[in-house]
């Protein structure tokens, strides 16, 4: 015992040793300042919003503000379910629509491109998450829009009042800025974030772990889906996380494509509306008290949402870092 006991003394001793310099106490000190800083930045953040949002709490309720669908600021009737639904809907199914080409592409190339095309598609693919959103929202509203309503929507709509009459209610009569104009273009966004983290991903796995499928005469598409795959699945929930966070909080871009409709019911070729375009749109027109207050609200829940989110995604990524052994 004695001499286990021993090593452990002296680990605690060397510990302990390493603050004893002032420098090392002062730098310590610094660093949990900082880190907690962040922490009470993101709590008073989080209390200014709420104490700007809380007469329209008072005057709504908690739940009615989240289930009224509509949203009449001459009226001063507040209600943001409209806007949490679009945000909702637009940001997954960009997430669904990115998810599948954006890790082919990481896979293309990480594992079959030759090195000189795998570059040229790495650098398109980060030159693409540098432009500015409002760049690509202009490129939008003068191009991508009005040539996909002609092309897309319009021969959809005329097909379905001719054949499939139960769908017009759906799809709704096309707009130039809809619903679908703003998902495409948020998941054109977000495709960079997830090819990027995820072939960072793959490019860690090692090579030892190819190999020993190698040997055992798997074919490539083995070595990636039993040996590639597993490993850095924890590299890409994080990229598809991060996707998602990008397109919850994107602002610029969807509020010119999306058409802004504070009311539902939405349609798929009709105009919507997120929590961030509405408040983008109508923060500077905010001159009611009421009205100003019910921005802060959607404000309020933008941030409840976004920070559940990260939560979802840092207990996703232990819970996968732990089993990752175990594959």
């Amino acid at each position: 015992m004695a001499d286990i006991a021993f090593p452990l003394r002296r680990s605690k001793t060397l510990v302990a040793a390493r603050y004893r310099a002032p420098g090392d106490r002062v730098f310590k000190t610094v660093v949990v300042l900082l880190a907690s800083g962040i922490i009470l930045l993101a709590v008073a953040m989080a209390v200014v919003i709420y104490l700007e949002a809380a007469p329209t709490f008072r005057a709504f309720g908690y739940v009615s503000f989240l289930t009224e669908t509509t949203w009449d600021p001459v009226a001063a009737i507040h209600g943001a379910l409209p806007f949490i639904l679009g945000t909702l809907l637009t940001s997954f199914s960009a997430l669904l629509l990115a998810v599948i080409p954006a890790l082919g592409v990481a896979i293309f190339t990480s594992e079959y491109a030759p090195k000189w095309l795998a570059e040229i598609i790495n650098y398109t693919v980060d030159l693409l998450a540098a432009i500015p959103s409002v760049v690509i929202g202009l490129w939008g509203i003068f191009n991508f829009a009005p040539q996909i309503r002609d092309a897309v929507y319009m021969p959809i709509y005329m097909w379905a009042l001719e054949e499939a009459e139960w769908l017009v209610p759906v799809i709704g009569a096309p707009s130039t800025y809809n619903f679908v104009t703003a998902t495409l273009i948020l998941a054109l966004m977000i495709v960079p974030y997830t090819v990027a983290l995820s072939r960072d991903a793959i490019g860690q796995v090692p090579s030892e772990q190819r190999e020993a499928v190698w040997a055992l005469g798997a074919t490539r598409w083995e070595v990636i889906r039993r040996a590639v795959l597993p490993y850095a699945r924890t590299g890409i929930i994080a990229g598809v996380l991060l996707s998602l966070a990008r397109a919850l909080g994107e602002t610029m871009a969807v509020a010119m494509l999306i058409g802004n409709r504070n009311r539902l019911p939405f349609t798929l070729f009709g105009p919507a509306a997120t929590m961030p375009s509405v408040i983008i749109n109508e923060f500077r027109e905010a001159v009611e008290p009421l009205h100003y207050s019910s921005i802060m609200a959607v404000g309020f829940y933008l941030f409840i949402v976004t920070i559940a989110i990260n939560l979802l995604a840092s207990w996703i990524q232990q819970k996968l870092s732990l089993t990752k052994g175990t594959l």
